[in-house]
């Protein structure tokens, strides 16, 4: 592969893409390829990920790191699977990922890391927690925490925490992380839930790599369930960007992908399990 390429394949997600008897399961798992180093993404909910790599012909066994964006179950559930056929090697994660989150709806409900550290070391975990921005591999960065600066942007007011084990204290979620892709075009970023905000993570790309130009957003950006000024607030900034390529999914809710398509028309993607982006290009391989 040609080292300024970028190639990104969806391998779990709420939906199936491809007619190779995938399975869509609520979460994400990407694998992020460029200049020979294999770096997955997130795991899913339950592990479907590694038939559903199968059945895509990727390579689980040569991955040479493990992101985790955060630590909600649906996209921390198949880290166990995954580490069991991999074996051990890298994770990054931010030193809160195994935080005691929990969710409102429909009634209150533990929705963190369904596994104990120890589990997944034994497993094969390295883990490398870090606060701050890091680049693992040329020109790509693990976020780190993402200040929130954004007057707009407040979070989602379902999900808590538990404090001296039972006092309920909103989640400020300080471990939701992502991926800055430096590339010739421009930065492609790489979003897991977008818990710390879509525009405080873009202003965070740009001030840790130095590089101004946004040419591609992918994954989930948590605009489902935002409220309407957030939302509206959050597409005349994306629409402000010059975007070349924008492939939303997961906790994007359909609403917000179908209006997110009319408006950003040829440049925007959807990216069900199953697809796979060569980027900086318009073409989405996955499609027919």
């Amino acid at each position: 592969m040609n080292e300024s390429v970028l190639k990104i394949t969806v391998l779990s997600e709420n939906t199936a893409g491809v007619p190779l008897g995938l399975t869509g399961e609520w979460g994400l798992a990407l694998l992020v390829e460029t200049g020979g180093v294999r770096i997955l993404f997130d795991t899913g909910e339950r592990g479907h990920l590694l038939t559903n790599a199968a059945a895509l012909g990727a390579d689980l066994k040569s991955v040479d790191a493990l992101v985790m964006s955060h630590g909600h179950y649906d996209h921390a559930g198949g880290m166990q699977a995954f580490l069991r056929l991999r074996g051990r090697l890298p994770v990054y994660a931010h030193p809160d990922f195994f935080t005691s989150h929990y969710g409102a709806l429909p009634k209150a409900h533990y929705i963190g890391v369904p596994f104990c550290r120890e589990e997944l070391e034994s497993s094969g975990a390295k883990f490398i927690f870090t606060r701050e921005p890091r680049e693992i591999a040329p020109g790509i960065w693990v976020s780190g925490e993402v200040p929130r600066k954004t007057g707009f942007e407040k979070g989602d007011n379902r999900l808590f925490c538990l404090e001296n084990g039972h006092k309920k204290v909103p989640d400020p979620l300080r471990d939701d992380m992502s991926i800055y892709c430096v590339t010739p075009q421009g930065l492609v970023i790489i979003l897991g839930c977008a818990h710390a905000g879509l525009v405080n993570i873009i202003e965070h790309a740009r001030q840790v790599t130095g590089v101004n130009r946004v040419y591609g957003i992918i994954g989930g950006t948590h605009l489902g369930p935002a409220p309407v000024a957030q939302l509206e607030a959050t597409i005349v900034f994306l629409q402000g960007l010059d975007l070349q390529f924008l492939a939303p999914n997961h906790c994007t809710g359909l609403p917000v992908m179908a209006r997110l398509a009319g408006i950003f028309g040829p440049r925007f993607h959807f990216a069900p399990a199953g697809v796979s982006f060569t980027l900086p290009s318009d073409m989405n391989e996955g499609e027919q």
